[in-house]
């Protein structure tokens, strides 16, 4: 398993929302650095949404479809 960055988001809730679109796809994702984005540090380090490098197109597929936000 190889993880890749799918997108970054500075607002934790959003980067949650965006995890949450990809489980109901079937797609497991990770969020890092979601603690420190947590307190009020998203410009500095922010929530890096994570997944498998096999799932990478159809993730990216899921989240502009759904009009995702992030990077």
């Amino acid at each position: 398993m190889a993880l890749v960055e799918l997108a970054t988001f500075h607002d934790p809730m959003s980067a949650g929302m965006a995890r949450a679109r990809l489980a109901a796809e079937g797609i497991d994702a990770i969020l890092f650095d979601q603690g420190v984005a947590g307190l009020g540090l998203g410009m500095l380090a922010p929530v890096r949404l994570m997944v498998d490098e096999s799932d990478r197109a159809a993730a990216e597929a899921v989240l502009s479809r759904d009009g995702g936000e992030g990077r």
